[in-house]
């Protein structure tokens, strides 16, 4: 009579070999629960609660615009601002730029601009002036020139210059039967204003600032109108 064995069936805690034996199975491990820091978490809120104050900083600060004057055509250096000269523009202004308001156009109008101004170009305060381009001491003359007797590129108000005496033809000949080589004589003066070329003849008004003790003669030789009319060098002309 044979006996029959009972082989127990694996437990929770055991896996069976490949020989039919059960085996032990490693206790599962336990996964230590990180302890939670509030003074870290609530620093990690204040910098993304800062980070997203300091954009809304930023955007709101881009986004304010300011109405400001801009050129609206080119204006030579010395000539008077008109209301036409002036244009607006609304812009965002970094705190370094200084630019005119466009609330102060009216207080410009009659100034004198300091410097050649550009269409498009923001005006700023130091490029306008209530100055007279007439010193103290100074004559205002007007010389009519010939298209020959002044230089092709343009005259500009406040743009240093030389007017040349030149002979007249009898003088001119004279000089020449007697051998004699005269120096021109030349004035340095300002220009003030030049007017529009006349119909017909092209001829040109220019105005310019002399010393006192010269407007007399400067304006007898004009008069004459054997006078020209040379760019200063200092201009870098």
């Amino acid at each position: 009579m044979s006996k029959s064995t009972t082989i127990p069936a694996p437990g929770p805690g055991t896996q069976e070999s490949g020989q039919g034996r059960p085996r032990p199975v490693a206790a599962p491990r336990m996964v230590k629960q990180r302890r939670r820091r509030p003074g870290l978490i609530a620093l990690s809120v204040a910098l993304i609660a800062a980070g997203g104050l300091s954009g809304a900083v930023l955007y709101s600060t881009s986004g304010q615009r300011t109405a400001v004057l801009v050129v609206a055509h080119d204006v030579p250096a010395g000539t008077k601002l008109a209301k036409a000269d002036l244009g607006t523009a609304s812009v965002a202004l970094d705190p370094a730029v200084k630019a005119v308001k466009a609330s102060q156009a009216s207080s410009l109008v009659g100034q004198r601009a300091a410097v050649d101004l550009q269409a498009g170009a923001l005006l700023s305060p130091s490029q306008v002036t209530k100055k007279s381009l007439v010193g103290p001491g100074e004559q205002l003359v007007g010389v009519s020139l010939k298209p020959s007797q002044f230089p092709a590129s343009r005259l500009s108000p406040g743009q240093r210059v030389l007017v040349v005496s030149t002979p007249d033809e009898q003088t001119a000949a004279a000089d020449k039967e007697n051998g004699l080589e005269r120096k021109p004589k030349t004035l340095a003066a300002s220009v003030v204003a030049v007017g529009s070329p006349a119909v017909g003849t092209g001829n040109v008004v220019v105005d310019v600032a002399v010393p006192v003790k010269d407007g007399p003669a400067l304006a007898a030789q004009a008069a004459t109108g054997n006078v020209a009319v040379i760019v200063d060098a200092r201009d870098g002309s």
